[in-house]
Order: structure tokens, then C-alpha cells, then sequence
């Protein structure tokens, strides 16, 4: 089977944490951001569902966080309101597209995102985002419970230690399932 053979209808692409809060670790942010708005752009066209997952909480919810969670103390940092949590205007969703708010890590653990794939007929996802050993590693290994198909655009992800996200990319992320691929390989996938 080709690994980048895709069902348009039955394909979403996630960007997941690209907000300003997030992206402004990055060193290089621009030529990054780039890379995604070829992927989405490249997706849109060719028919799958694109989706956006970012990072926040509400005051309410910071409070029920427990006092062991790495979340706790957030509610100033990762404010729903706040524009550091939104995401980022170059990657603004257009209308219809699937857009979530986590409360965790994960893509998955506190949202209906697997209710909107589900709802839309999805069995396969792409992945990029930041941090590449945060929400990419965290949805790889929900996804691959939940029998998503999955790949990895190894260069729409991003790690600040970047021998962790080598052997996520290269190691961690193929045991898990995954399918590792450049973003310039997916568009031509798509072509």
C-alpha cells in the first residue's frame, strides 16, 4: 500500500498549538509557519478536512486543575481569552473547519475532536505541530488506540531539543504506527 495514498474524505489535517504563546519559542517561526500554510493550503485544495487544536483554559478550569498537574498555576499563562492562546492570524481557520480547545497535552483527552472526526468520517490523520514531544507525541499515541491511520510531516513539527525530535520523528513515531513524511512529499502526495 502507498503510505501517502489518501481518501480526501476520509483525511484531516491537524496544526495543533500553533499560537503565539507557543510559536514564539521557535527561533525561526516564519519559514516554519510557511511550511504549514503550503500543507494546508496543499489540503484544502485536494478535499481534507483541515482541523486546529490549541492550548487554554478558562478561569474555572484552572481551578479544578490538581496541584500535581504540570497545568497547575496556568490560568494566567494559557488563558482562553488571552491572544498568546489564539491561534495564530497566518493560520487562521476558514469557516467549516475543525477548531478545539484542549485543556491538556493531548488532541484528544478533552475535547470532542474525536466526535467531529468521527461525525465527518475520518480514519486518517496528518500531524503537525508544536512541540514535537508534547501535543505531536501525546495525539500519536491516543490516535494509534483509537485506530486513526496516521501520519507525521516530520518538518511541520517542532521540538526545541532537536535530538528528541530526531528520534521521535525517526524511531518513536514509526513504532507507534505512524508514518513519517516531509511536507513537500505530502502536497506531492496530494498532486
Amino acid at each position: 500500500m502507498n503510505d501517502l495514498a489518501f481518501d480526501p474524505a476520509r483525511t484531516a489535517l491537524l496544526i495543533m498549538d500553533l499560537q503565539q504563546g507557543i510559536l514564539a519559542r521557535h527561533p525561526d517561526a516564519d519559514p516554519f509557519v510557511d511550511g504549514l500554510i503550503r500543507a494546508r493550503d496543499a489540503a484544502r485544495a485536494a478535499g481534507l478536512t483541515v482541523g486546529y487544536v490549541r492550548v487554554a483554559v478558562t478561569a474555572e478550569e484552572a481551578e479544578r486543575i490538581p496541584p500535581t498537574s504540570r497545568f497547575a498555576g496556568s490560568a494566567e499563562r494559557l488563558n482562553a481569552d488571552s491572544p498568546a492562546t489564539q491561534i495564530i492570524e497566518r493560520l487562521r481557520p476558514a469557516p467549516g473547519e475543525i477548531v478545539v480547545r484542549k485543556q491538556r497535552v493531548g488532541a484528544f483527552s478533552t475535547t470532542d475532536l474525536g466526535d467531529q472526526l468521527a461525525e465527518r468520517g475520518i480514519d486518517t490523520l496528518v500531524l503537525t505541530g508544536i512541540v514535537t514531544s508534547g501535543v505531536v507525541l501525546s495525539t500519536i499515541r491516543d490516535a494509534s488506540d483509537r485506530d486513526y491511520r496516521l501520519v507525521v510531516l516530520e518538518d511541520g513539527c517542532w521540538d526545541s531539543d532537536p535530538e528528541v525530535h530526531r528520534v521521535l520523528t525517526q524511531k518513536v513515531f514509526p513504532r507507534s504506527g505512524a508514518t513519517v513524511r516531509s511536507i513537500d512529499e505530502f502536497i506531492a502526495s496530494l498532486g
